[in-house]
């Protein structure tokens, strides 16, 4: 949708509202062994080290149309990744055009938007069960810009360049600003869900549930996948090596796991 003239809020000085995006998600996977475990995580952290990430912010920075000032990155031992980026506005022509549309953002090689003096970090959290055999692993990733734009643009890539399993999402407007007669604005666009800057086809993939405080701007999406194939879940072999009662049980435990992270809390696990 293109505003008009008209539609668009006129502002007195600069756009002081601050947008910020916090994006999780867990991939999770059934460890047998030792051996298995370690191997795990070696493959996460490869797949997602600190160079690829950086790729993945500079990406995140190109679609909102900002500008790098500064890259602080960071592999760990024995394990995780973090990756900090300071950027400021870039010089995109008539950026409000799509500022206000809720609808999914672009993938990669398209420039819409532009934020100014802000932040985008991501850190990596591999971990396992000491006993139990299931590894997670969880990615962190914040986008905070300043002014009209919403981060939400980048949540589409975002969902795109991650094998999740489950993800949460959180999105808050805070600060004000003013219009040219000096009233306040506590925020600049309609939303009515988090939900809205996801495609239909993801949308599908997902069971979604949202909790939202529209009267502080605060907006939480929590996405949890709904087919289950046992063999996205086991490392370097498939179910057809396990008994039927390994299925079974392997099935539980990787299910159960799932549960507890998308609900927040500890579950019961009846046996």
């Amino acid at each position: 949708m293109e505003l008009t003239q008209d539609q668009r809020i006129t502002l007195h000085g600069f756009n002081n509202l601050t947008k910020s995006l916090s994006f999780n998600m867990y991939d999770i996977c059934y460890t047998k062994t030792k051996n298995e475990r370690e191997a795990y995580i070696e493959y996460i952290d490869e797949q997602y080290n600190a160079e690829r990430l950086t790729k993945i912010l500079k990406t995140v920075a190109d679609i909102i149309g900002a500008h790098v000032l500064n890259i602080a990155k960071q592999d760990y031992a024995p394990q995780g990744a973090s990756v900090t980026m300071l950027v400021s506005e870039g010089p995109i022509a008539d950026a409000t055009r799509e500022s206000y549309d809720e609808s999914p953002g672009p993938l990669p090689d398209i420039v819409l938007m532009h934020l100014d003096k802000s932040h985008i970090t991501v850190h990596t959290y591999p971990e396992y069960h000491p006993d139990e055999g299931i590894s997670t692993f969880r990615a962190d990733i914040d986008v905070s810009t300043c002014g009209e734009i919403s981060p939400l643009k980048a949540l589409n890539y975002l969902i795109s360049s991650f094998d999740t399993d489950i993800m949460t999402m959180d999105y808050r407007v805070r600060g004000f600003t003013r219009d040219i007669s000096g009233n306040k604005l506590f925020i600049d666009h309609d939303i009515s869900s988090i939900q809205n800057y996801i495609p239909e086809d993801v949308k599908g993939l997902f069971h979604m549930i949202d909790v939202n405080v529209y009267q502080e701007n605060i907006f939480h999406t929590k996405c949890k996948l709904r087919e289950f194939d046992l063999n996205n879940y086991l490392f370097g072999y498939t179910k057809d090596k396990l008994s039927i009662e390994e299925q079974k049980e392997i099935t539980e435990s990787v299910k159960w796991e799932m549960d507890e992270i998308f609900y927040g809390k500890n579950i019961t696990m009846v046996k």
